[in-house]
């Protein structure tokens, strides 16, 4: 709902970003770029850091009147890696379910070039590591 998604942006969000300037405000981090800091950091500051990226890539996904199936290049991997877009929606449902606690779900193109869905567990990101992130859920 409009409520939800205005309470996790104004509330959840905000807060990351507001306690990640604070962090890192007179740090070797101070004027470094998000994906720098989290690549580079730990503790507070990662977890700001990460969730903020997280949030922001979240918001990216998200669209007004919903997106339907891809097209294209994606259609094709989702039908490679998955059998079909309903199969893939299955397959990415069942397993943000799954991810117990407070994290992520990720649709990620490995490196061999396969997709893939991965959880994470709290500020945890495919940032740290070879996948790209192509789609999230916040769960």
């Amino acid at each position: 709902s409009a409520e939800t998604l205005e309470y996790h942006y104004g509330k959840h969000h905000n807060t990351y970003v507001v306690n990640l300037n604070n962090l890192i405000k007179g740090s070797e981090f101070e004027g470094k770029s998000l994906e720098e800091i989290i690549k580079t950091s730990s503790g507070g500051i990662f977890n700001n850091a990460a969730q903020v990226w997280n949030h922001t890539f979240y918001w990216h996904c998200l669209s007004p009147n919903g997106g339907g199936e891809p097209t294209g290049a994606l259609a094709d991997a989702i039908n490679a890696a998955f059998g079909s877009f309903a199969a893939f929606q299955e397959a990415l449902t069942k397993s943000a379910v799954a991810n117990f606690g407070s994290g992520w779900t990720w649709l990620v193109k490995k490196a061999d070039g396969s997709l893939a869905i991965v959880n994470t567990s709290n500020a945890a990101t495919p940032l740290t590591g070879e996948d790209k992130p192509l789609l999230t859920v916040d769960v």
